[in-house]
């Protein structure tokens, strides 16, 4: 038996309810540009939209007319979507309280999760979405998956609760001493400015 390797999400497709609605949620609201629209080819009634969430993937939505925009929260039971996260750069994130206070959108307010800052909100159709900013830029050549993995090895070692900023930079030492070679024989840590006159 043998695994079907992923490279990554494709795309994610939700159902919607009118098509302005998706539009102006999608593009309006958390600014994924509309890329791409054809009718859904197994349900011609409906259409497909296409939104771009800022690395090239896509978030796909099948709209029809016939359907309202119901903002009531979406089941969470087993088997269904808790909520959907996006990556936002700190500079913008320092921005979305403010930026969803403008439209009246109720939000969660910036939830501390150790690793990355976090605020929720429901999208018009009930399902919960997550703005999400990284506390941390992983070192070339590495992936916020492998900052993260290192990170949990450290967190177990020690015993702690949950990923912290210091587990992080631990995690980033692990990784540049591992992958990037040095002329030292000894990397360990100094301190220069306590040498004698």
């Amino acid at each position: 038996m043998r695994k079907m390797q992923t490279q990554g999400v494709h795309h994610i497709t939700l159902t919607g309810a009118d098509r302005q609605t998706s539009i102006d949620f999608w593009e309006g609201v958390l600014g994924m540009p509309f890329v791409f629209e054809q009718p859904n080819l197994d349900r011609p009634e409906e259409s497909h939209l296409y939104f771009d969430p800022g690395d090239g993937r896509l978030i796909t939505i099948f709209t029809n007319e016939g359907r309202a925009a119901d903002p009531s929260p979406r089941s969470q039971d087993a088997g269904h979507v808790h909520h959907i996260a996006f990556a936002l750069s700190n500079a913008v994130f320092r921005q979305t309280v403010e930026r969803l206070d403008e439209r009246g959108i109720e939000h969660s307010g910036v939830k501390d999760r150790g690793f990355m800052d976090s605020i929720y909100f429901r999208d018009p159709l009930g399902l919960l979405i997550e703005l999400a900013s990284y506390r941390f830029e992983p070192p070339t050549g590495h992936t916020h998956a492998d900052v993260l993995l290192e990170a949990h090895l450290i967190r177990t070692e020690r015993d702690d609760y949950n990923i912290d900023p210091v587990h992080l930079a631990d995690a980033i030492e692990r990784l540049v001493a591992r992958s990037q070679r040095s002329l030292s024989a000894d990397r360990t840590p100094r301190d220069p400015y306590s040498a004698a006159d």
